[in-house]
């Protein structure tokens, strides 16, 4: 006999059960939406993970972890009378139908519109246009001066929000024009955080490499390069060549701890030559 094939329909009967007051699992009753937000930034992080290793079968996996955590949140929602995975599922399909006019003409889902080819730089700004309409017609209260910064969400990672923040700067031509002027202003910023190492307070220090950071990730995203992921690269680049360095230690019989810098060293730079080639090799 086959095993059953489930659907996105008894994954929520799966998590009402989890829930349920007198049957349910006593850890996944006590949870909030505070409490499972860590477990869902984990869960995202970790579909990115599966993406760089081109792992496509723990892909498949994780992403079922993190369609758990959108179904746990409505779950708690939902017993709470505010909205349930119905209205989510609604919500993003009609936004997103109303955010691709050139593709949904009639503002309908299942249609056989013309599909309308629009240019990268047509399509941002039509999406961006389509956004700023839809909070005027949103109903909300807003003050009569809203920052053009206000929609940046606060929660995410530093480096993810400074890029946000940029793009948001460039839709009103304060930004530089050409990735050259930044090279100067990195160096500037560099300067300056030794001139604060020197004669600052170290508050002063950190203030001038915040503005190092800034000013680098302003570098990537004219040079289109995304910063977290550009950072995940380096990460992984450091983790392989130092399993390397451990490695060529451990046939000395000797631990990273009882190796001098010099020993380290040159197996770090026999690493670098020894995994660039593999990596261009490939």
């Amino acid at each position: 006999m086959s095993e059953p094939v489930f659907t996105i329909q008894d994954l929520i009967f799966l998590m009402r059960r989890l829930r349920d007051p007198q049957r349910g699992c006593p850890w996944d009753l006590k949870q909030t939406y505070q409490s499972i937000v860590p477990s869902t930034l984990e869960e995202v992080y970790e579909v990115v993970e599966a993406i760089e290793n081109n792992d496509r079968d723990n892909l498949r996996e994780e992403l079922g972890d993190l369609l758990f955590q959108v179904v746990f949140y409505s779950q708690m929602a939902s017993e709470a009378d505010e909205f349930d995975f119905d209205d989510v599922a609604h919500g993003i399909v009609t936004k997103l139908v109303r955010r691709h006019p050139h593709v949904f003409p009639s503002g309908q889902l299942y249609e056989d519109g013309f599909i309308q080819p629009l240019s990268d730089q047509e399509l941002h700004a039509q999406w961006e246009r389509i956004k700023q309409q839809e909070k005027k017609l949103s109903g909300k209260k807003h003050s009569d001066h809203v920052s053009l910064l206000g929609d940046v969400p606060k929660a995410i990672p530093a480096l993810q929000r400074a890029y946000k923040i940029q793009k948001k700067l460039a839709t009103v031509n304060f930004d530089w024009k050409h990735p050259e002027e930044l090279f100067p202003v990195v160096l500037q910023e560099i300067q300056e955080t030794q001139e604060a190492i020197r004669t600052g307070t170290a508050a002063e220090v950190e203030e001038e490499l915040g503005d190092v950071l800034f000013a680098v990730v302003n570098l990537c995203r004219h040079l289109k390069v995304d910063p977290e992921t550009a950072l995940r690269h380096a990460n992984r680049k450091v983790e392989q060549r130092f399993a390397y360095v451990e490695a060529g230690l451990a046939v000395q019989g000797k631990k990273a701890e009882q190796a001098s810098m010099e020993e380290m060293e040159s197996l770090w730079q026999e690493a670098k030559r020894k995994l660039n080639r593999e990596t261009a090799s490939e």
